[in-house]
């Protein structure tokens, strides 16, 4: 099994910046995929960026040239989020497309979540 833990979460004003992070767990084999998603109240859950094996990045186009995903080579993946809007305003989740040592299957793992709040 995979846990995956995000952190830095909290309370920013617009224009204002956060960085999320995720630990992970358990024995990964390898990682196809680590993501972040975000779901608003009364929203569907949407990817907000995505980096892939090969180290290819996606954004949503919301968060484009403002966010930027990254990884370490402990399995940790990070959000750095810069001018944020209130509408970013969202519960953020971590998500790894992995394998273990004890399922060679690749499968989804979700963090238990974030909140970002961006206000005044």
């Amino acid at each position: 099994q995979v846990q995956l833990v995000e952190s830095g979460g909290g309370l920013v004003q617009p224009g204002g910046s956060l960085r999320l992070s995720c630990a992970a767990t358990g024995s990964i084999v390898s990682i196809r995929a680590m993501a972040w998603h975000r779901q608003a109240p009364g929203k569907q859950r949407e990817l907000v960026a995505g980096i892939y094996s090969g180290g290819a990045t996606k954004y949503a186009d919301s968060v484009k040239d403002r966010f930027t995903i990254s990884r370490d080579n402990k399995n940790t993946v990070y959000l750095q989020m810069n001018s944020l809007k209130p509408e970013d305003t969202a519960v953020y989740y971590c998500n790894y497309n992995a394998n273990t040592y004890s399922d060679r299957f690749h499968r989804h793992y979700w963090g238990q979540g974030t909140q970002v709040t961006v206000s005044s």
